[in-house]
């Protein structure tokens, strides 16, 4: 688990790291030096105005208070007002994360900074190992925050031939007080994820860190240091290493995004919409319904919370990080004005069997995850927290809560809407997808629209209708979810109950209660089989409650298809043709990962997004951003093992492995 930095103010107010020894800044003027060590030296002002590139990377060792970050930020913002510049992408690493308390009042010491400061502290996450995405300005300025040892950090960067980093800030504590980062690890990391005429400016002057650096790639020089510093050192990589983390038979082939279609019209369409948006990329939305979200986002309440395992899996990565990333961005479209009903009221998960309170036990044992996210709760925490008697303890996911789906879907499309930059066509059922040499035509049965270089496909459950996606192993898990009246006891409780359903605190006199879960069905048909097999799991756990005792009765259901696929993890990426993967990565039946030859790639331009099961509100979010951003050739949020995870060629290159096919 990720520890916050111990710190304290020295007698000048300046934060000192207990660990190190060693100020974050200088006593002197710290954002005077910050500027000219890192600003100034990698020649960023000229670089943004003359950049051939969509976004500027600048990566970062060392975030600390987020000094550099802030002035690079307010520096960027000033240029912004005079020429056309790219996006501004920032990667920072800390091992050690401030604490929010601790930030806040290190940040107060710049008076000049402190706009940027307060959009900074607002998002500034929780100690939780892994990449946190933060955006800003409309997405125009993006924050990658990596917790965790660089060293273990860097290598887990997604990254696929084309390099990433434009500039280093080679920050950190001094290399007498941190010889652990300073390793020669982290010049090879630096240089394998530059691209071609990346620079690199440090305080330090070492005769180590110089030679270190040579020895990666990078021509240095000494160059005039800052105030009562002799001397700094920076530094050019000529020539981009030929680098990727991404194996060839995971990778994601970059798009123009020139044309762009969208099938379905759920959380995931709005979302992907968004973030095509952000990028001042159009898209024109094909949904079968008369309205959004009529499909698996139409409940009244839906519960926003992580699925997280006691080990920090790819699967539990995925999850956090997704979840964490959704609460900023459900934030962000109602900062817009774009209203939706929610409620962040935490979300409780009921150790309601000894199997449970056993997984639950062994999940707060192995201390892979903040308490922030998760804690545990006896049986009149529980209680207190939910404002009901409770039979049970269990896990309290506080940031957590519940959303009304279908007003969050539409609000995130009014969001787009409103920059003018989707299309929308009601009552339209794509029945045929047709590849021709201008690009994809959508086919309903009587009329054809396109062409389109790039067309995803969001349908849920019906994703794989399409000849060219009917291979894809999508398993339909329908589920009904009950609308009981509530009660005056059932309106005293506060938080979303997880047994082995759910159930939702009262809106507008009424709980969901559910759901039903029946295999291999894509059925919508409401039944009352269903709300009594709702009703009768609620009593089984909560019978001897008032709340549940008391409630009224049923007035209204929904029923919808959850569509996952059997590793419960979504697929995102482009639609694989399976004989084709055959063919170019034949070599992975013998072990080999090298000799592939080059897929032909029949369905290029062709994308799936599904799969998300009962948690698209918690991951679809960052899982379309990172989509977007592999297909634009920008940093990706996920990390690379998550990459993989969700990578539509998954179950192919496991056959593969496996010998299986």
């Amino acid at each position: 688990m990720i520890q916050n930095a111990k710190i304290h103010f020295n007698d000048m107010g300046t934060p000192v790291a207990d660990n190190f020894d060693d100020v974050y800044f200088s006593n002197d003027d710290g954002l005077a030096e910050s500027h000219y060590v890192f600003f100034t030296q990698n020649h960023i002002a000229e670089r943004l105005t003359k950049h051939d590139q969509k976004h500027f990377v600048i990566a970062e060792t060392g975030f600390g208070t987020g000094l550099n970050f802030l002035n690079a930020w307010q520096q960027y913002n000033a240029l912004q007002s005079e020429h056309e510049l790219p996006r501004l992408h920032f990667i920072s690493f800390e091992k050690f994360p401030v604490n929010h308390a601790d930030l806040v009042k290190a940040l107060a010491a710049w008076p000049t900074l402190s706009a940027y400061a307060k959009q900074l502290c607002a998002q500034y996450p929780m100690a939780l190992a892994g990449c946190h995405r933060l955006e800003f300005d409309e997405g125009n300025v993006t924050l990658d925050l990596w917790f965790g040892d660089v060293h273990d950090s860097l290598p887990g960067i997604s990254c696929q031939n084309t390099a990433l980093v434009d500039a280093w800030f080679l920050d950190g504590f001094a290399p007498s007080k941190n010889p652990d980062m300073w390793q020669q690890s982290l010049f090879d990391a630096m240089a394998n994820l530059s691209r071609s005429n990346a620079t690199f400016a440090t305080f330090t002057a070492a005769g180590f860190v110089r030679r270190g650096l040579q020895q990666a790639g990078f021509e240095c020089k000494k160059v005039k240091g800052y105030g009562r510093k002799r001397e700094m050192v920076v530094g050019t990589l000529a020539q981009a290493n030929d680098y990727a983390s991404t194996p060839e038979y995971y990778a994601t082939t970059p798009s123009q995004l020139s044309q762009v279609a969208i099938i379905g019209g759920g959380i995931a369409s709005a979302c992907l919409a968004y973030q095509l948006s952000k990028r001042n990329i159009k898209s024109t939305l094909f949904c079968q319904d008369d309205a959004l979200a009529k499909g698996a986002s139409h409940n009244r309440q839906g519960a926003i919370y992580p699925n997280l395992q006691a080990d920090n899996t790819p699967p539990s990565e995925f999850y956090a990080h997704s979840f964490l990333y959704s609460k900023r961005f459900y934030q962000h479209i109602s900062d817009l004005g774009f209203d939706y009903d929610h409620n962040w009221c935490g979300v409780l998960l009921q150790a309601v069997s000894d199997a449970k309170q056993a997984q639950q036990q062994n999940l707060v044992e192995k201390h892979n995850w903040p308490k922030a996210l998760i804690r545990s709760v006896t049986t009149e925490q529980a209680s207190n927290i939910a404002g009901v008697t409770l039979p049970y303890s269990g896990l309290f996911i506080e940031q957590a809560g519940w959303v009304n789906p279908a007003q969050l879907t539409q609000a995130i499309y009014d969001a787009v809407k409103q920059k003018e930059y989707c299309q929308t066509h009601f009552n339209t059922d794509i029945e045929r997808l047709e590849k021709t040499d201008n690009g994809w035509l959508l086919h309903t049965h009587s009329a054809s629209f396109g062409p389109f270089s790039d067309v995803f496909v969001c349908g849920g459950e019906h994703s794989d209708r399409f000849e060219q996606t009917s291979a894809i192993p999508i398993q339909g898990v329908r589920g009904q979810v009950s609308h009981v009246q509530a009660s005056e006891h059932s309106t005293k409780l506060q938080t979303v109950l997880c047994h082995k359903g759910y159930f939702t605190p009262a809106n507008e006199g009424l709980h969901c209660m559910g759901a039903t879960f029946e295999k291999d069905s894509k059925s919508r048909n409401v039944t009352e089989q269903d709300n009594y097999s709702n009703r009768a799991q609620l009593n089984k756990f909560y019978g001897d409650c008032d709340f549940a005792s008391t409630l009224g009765q049923i007035s209204g259901a929904k029923a919808a298809v959850r569509c996952c696929f059997a590793d419960h993890i979504p697929m995102l990426g482009q639609v694989p043709d399976n004989q084709d993967l055959m063919a170019a990565f034949a070599n992975l039946r013998k072990g080999k990962h090298y000799g592939f030859t080059a897929p032909q790639q029949p369905y290029a331009g062709l994308y799936v997004v599904t799969g998300f099961g009962a948690r698209g509100l918690c991951s679809a979010p960052l899982a379309t951003e990172h989509l977007v951003a592999s297909l634009c050739n920008e940093p990706r949020p996920y990390s690379e093992r998550v990459h993989q995870a969700i990578h539509p060629n998954r179950f192919m290159v496991r056959d593969l492995i496996r010998n299986k096919v």
